[in-house]
C-alpha cells in the first residue's frame, strides 16, 4: 500500500492479528508485521492488560506505521473482555474519533448503533460488523440469511466466521465471497479452514489473515508463506486450484515447492494444503466446476482409498493400486488417476546404488536392485508404488504390516513374501539388502522412532526413508552410523514432485529450479 490510511479496493488485503499484553509490544509487532508483508493489523483491545482506554489508543493510532482494525472483543463472543458493555462499546467509538481506520461491531451490538455511526461518519474510519458462528456450521441457505442481516445493518465490511468440522462446510463461505454484494471477511478457524484464508483472493474477499513468525495460530499461514509461497497478490479468479489430500496435512512442504514452480513455467495457479476428513464427502463437492480444483496430490492415508473416486485410473496406477495425483481432465471434466509414487522411489534407490560403484553383477536386469532382498515396512499406498518398483526391477520383496493380510495381498501381487510387522524389529536380512520404510514412523513430531532394530542395520546396504520430515530421520542416522548408504525421502518426494508438475500444467517441470528448492527450504 502506498500510505497509510483506510482502502477498500479489488484486491485482498493481508492483514497480521495483534494480541499483545502491553501497548509497546503492539508498537513493536506493528513494525515487525508491516516488514514481513502485512497490509494492516488487526489489534484486539481485549488481550491488553491494565490498558487505559483513551490514553492507550492515542499511542497506538498516532504512531501506527500501517492501518488499524480495531477488535474489542467481549466474552460473549469468544473475546477476553468481561467489564462494563457501555465503557466497551464507548472505547470502540473513541477509536472511531482518533482515526482507526476500520472498527469492528458485533452484529447482536450493530444493529442499535450504525444509525450513530453512519451520523459520525467524519472521521472516515469504516466499520465493520461482525458474527461468529459457534457450533455446527449453518447450511448454506442459513448462512446467506445471516449475511442478508449483517449487509441490513449498513456496514461497510461484513466479517463471518466459522469453525468448520469438515473441509466441505468451507464451500459455503467460498459461496458467499463469490456472491455477497458487500466487502466480506469469511473464513474458518482451525487446521481444516486454512484454505479458506489461502483461497480468499480467489472468491473476492477483503482480507485474509496471516500469522507473524513466532506467533503461529492453528488455521494460519504465515504472513511469510502468504507473500513468498503463495503470493496472495497474484491470485484471481481465474487461478486453477491444485492441492495436497491428506489428514494430516500440516506436515506438508508441497506448497513450499509448487507454488513458486507454477510462478516460473507463468502457470496461473495454485497449491494448498487440504485437510480431509471424508473423500466421498469431498469430491461430492468439491468436483462441482464452481470451484474450479484442478487437481490433487494424495497423501497418507488416502493413496488406496483414493482409486474409487477417480472416474480414470492410469495403467501403471492401475497395477500398483494406488493413486498419488489427481487431474481434472479440460476436455471433459473426469478426474483421472496417476501415480508418480513408484518411479520417483526406485529411481532414487537405483542412483544412490550406483553412485557408490554397486551394480547387479551377470543379470538381465539393468538394475542394481535385481536378485538384492528387498526388505519393506509398509504395505499402505507409498509401500505398494515401492513394493510394486522394486518387484519390476528383479528384486525379491519382503514385507512387514501392522494389517497382515494387507501385507499377504500385497505379497502375492510381487510374488514376494508376508511377515507380521512385529518381526520386523528383529528381522535378521541377507547381508547387503535394502530397507525400505513406507510408515509414518519417524515423522515429526514422533522424531524418535523407527521401524527396526538399530543392530539389524549394519546387514543393510542402502536403507530407503519415505518420510521427509524431518529430512534426515533418526532411521537414517542411525543406518548412516552403521555404513549403509542412505536415501532421503525428500528425494523420493522431488521426484514425484517433477512428475507430478508434469501432468497439472501439461508443461515440462524445471527439474534444476525445483532441486534448488528442495536444497534452500526442506
Amino acid at each position: 500500500m502506498g500510505s497509510v490510511g483506510t482502502v477498500i479496493c479489488k484486491t485482498t488485503l493481508v492483514c497480521a492479528p495483534l494480541m499483545a499484553e502491553t501497548v509497546e509490544q503492539i508498537m513493536t509487532d506493528m513494525y515487525k508485521a508491516k516488514v514481513q508483508g502485512a497490509d494492516l493489523v488487526e489489534i484486539r483491545l481485549d488481550y491488553i492488560k491494565n490498558f487505559q482506554p483513551r490514553q492507550d489508543l492515542e499511542t497506538i493510532l498516532k504512531k501506527k506505521p500501517l492501518p488499524v482494525l480495531i477488535v474489542y472483543r467481549p466474552k460473549w463472543e469468544g473475546g477476553q473482555y468481561e467489564g462494563d458493555e457501555h465503557t466497551r462499546l464507548e472505547t470502540l467509538h473513541t477509536a472511531k474519533e482518533l482515526g482507526a481506520d476500520y472498527i469492528d461491531f458485533e452484529l447482536k451490538v450493530a444493529s442499535n448503533l450504525m444509525e450513530e455511526l453512519k451520523m459520525n461518519c467524519h472521521s472516515g474510519s469504516k466499520v465493520i460488523v461482525s458474527c461468529y458462528v459457534n457450533g455446527v456450521t449453518p447450511l448454506e441457505e442459513d448462512l446467506n440469511r445471516l449475511v442478508m442481516s449483517m449487509q441490513s445493518t449498513g456496514a461497510d465490511i461484513i466479517k463471518l466466521v466459522i469453525n468448520a468440522t469438515n473441509i466441505t462446510e468451507i464451500s459455503r463461505i467460498f459461496h458467499l465471497l463469490s456472491h455477497c454484494q458487500v466487502p466480506l471477511i469469511a473464513y474458518s478457524i482451525g487446521e481444516r479452514g486454512l484454505i479458506s484464508q489461502i483461497l480468499c483472493p480467489k472468491f473476492g474477499g477483503f482480507l485474509v489473515y496471516g500469522s507473524m513468525e513466532g506467533n503461529s495460530v492453528p488455521g494460519l499461514p504465515t504472513l511469510e508463506n502468504l507473500r513468498q509461497a503463495y503470493k496472495v497478490e497474484d491470485i484471481d479468479e481465474d487461478t486453477k486450484v491444485f492441492g495436497l489430500i491428506s489428514k494430516p496435512v500440516g506436515h506438508s512442504k508441497g506448497p513450499l515447492l509448487h507454488n513458486p514452480t507454477f510462478r516460473r513455467v507463468k502457470y496461473n495457479a495454485i497449491y494448498v494444503p487440504m485437510f480431509v476428513d471424508d473423500l466421498k464427502d469431498f469430491f461430492s463437492v468439491y468436483s462441482s466446476p464452481e470451484f474450479e480444483f484442478a487437481g490433487f496430490s494424495v497423501g497418507f492415508p488416502y493413496k488406496e482409498a483414493v482409486v474409487e473416486f477417480c472416474d480414470e485410473v492410469h495403467p501403471l496406477a492401475k497395477a500398483i493400486g494406488a493413486v498419488n495425483t489427481i487431474i481434472r481432465r479440460s476436455s471433459d471434466g473426469k478426474w483421472v488417476g496417476y501415480n508418480t509414487d513408484r518411479e520417483a522411489s526406485i529411481t532414487a534407490i537405483e542412483d544412490a546404488l550406483k553412485h557408490r560403484g554397486c551394480t547387479n553383477g551377470e543379470t538381465s536386469f539393468d538394475s542394481p536392485l535385481a536378485g538384492k532382498q528387498f526388505v519393506l515396512a509398509g504395505a499402505g499406498g507409498a509401500g505398494r508404488a515401492l513394493a510394486v518398483g522394486a518387484k519390476s526391477r528383479g528384486a525379491r520383496v519382503v514385507i512387514f504390516d501392522i494389517d497382515f493380510e494387507r501385507a499377504k495381498t500385497l505379497a502375492h501381487e510381487v510374488s514376494g513374501e508376508a511377515r507380521p510387522f512385529e518381526e520386523v524389529f528383529n528381522f535378521h536380512p541377507e547381508k547387503g539388502a535394502i530397507l525400505a520404510n513406507a510408515t509414518p514412523l519417524g515423522m515429526h513430531p514422533n522424531t524418535d522412532r523407527i521401524p527396526v532394530a538399530e543392530v539389524t542395520l549394519q546387514d543393510y546396504r542402502l536403507v530407503f526413508d519415505s518420510v521427509y520430515t524431518p529430512r534426515k530421520t533418526r532411521l537414517l542416522k542411525d543406518a548412516e552410523a552403521a555404513g549403509a548408504i542412505i536415501v532421503s525421502g525428500v528425494e523420493m518426494f522431488l521426484r514425484q514432485a517433477i512428475g507430478q508438475l508434469n501432468l497439472f500444467t501439461g508443461k515440462e517441470a524445471p527439474e534444476e529450479f525445483m532441486r534448488d528448492i528442495i536444497l534452500a527450504k526442506f
